[in-house]
């Protein structure tokens, strides 16, 4: 008994006082987070639009690439619309449409080679809110090239047209042009599908993602 009270932390005077934050702490603590909240919200919010665009881009592009390589394996001229409906076979194609969609193109009407919905996607599951600005169509050939069809297309309101093309991507709220990506997918008329960054410098050695003069 002797050995234990000698032990004991009131014994020895070295009790221990446990002790939490107090009020004006925890004030301080939770102000100074709301201040660096507030600093890294506006970059964070930017960031988020930001990859949203890419995200449409990327998809519109991987649509397109798609698009030129159908043609190419089945030897058979598509084309790819926007649509604002369920992709599908004649999906009527409008300007700055939410979904992608690829069929063939029945040549020379030809009744052995019936017009064939391939594949689709859909812009707004990516992310919504976008503006998209170019062709409403585009026609390849089974060489993967741009062309403009002998015969309609078959999908109403889709009209090809020769040369290279371009859709440009961006947010169709208010943007700022300083923090707000706009993006660019180019169509070579060979077929070639690149992105480029229209916040860049203008394409070069130096800025190889900028967009061509």
């Amino acid at each position: 008994m002797q050995l234990i009270a000698a032990l004991s932390p009131r014994a020895t005077g070295c009790a221990r006082r446990v002790r939490g934050f107090t009020l004006i702490e925890l004030a301080v603590a939770i102000t100074l987070l709301g201040i660096l909240i507030g600093l890294g919200l506006p970059s964070f919010m930017s960031w988020i639009r930001n990859s949203q665009v890419r995200s449409v881009a990327e998809s519109l592009q991987n649509g397109i690439r798609r698009a030129q390589t159908e043609a190419v394996r089945l030897n058979q001229t598509v084309v790819f619309s926007l649509t604002n409906v369920a992709p599908g076979l004649n999906a009527p194609a409008v300007a700055n449409g939410s979904n992608w969609s690829i069929q063939s193109i029945q040549q020379f009407a030809d009744p052995t080679r019936p017009p064939v919905f391939l594949t689709g996607g859909s812009l707004t599951d990516v992310a919504s809110s976008m503006s998209i600005t170019g062709p409403v169509a585009l026609c390849f050939n089974t060489n993967g090239r741009l062309i403009v069809p002998a015969v309609p297309t078959g999908v109403p309101g889709a009209v090809c047209t020769a040369g290279k093309q371009q859709f440009d991507i961006k947010r169709a709220a208010t943007i700022d042009t300083t923090t707000d990506r706009q993006l660019r997918v180019l169509v070579a008329v060979g077929g070639q599908v690149h992105m480029c960054d229209l916040g860049r410098p203008t394409l070069s050695d130096a800025s190889p993602d900028g967009c061509p003069p």
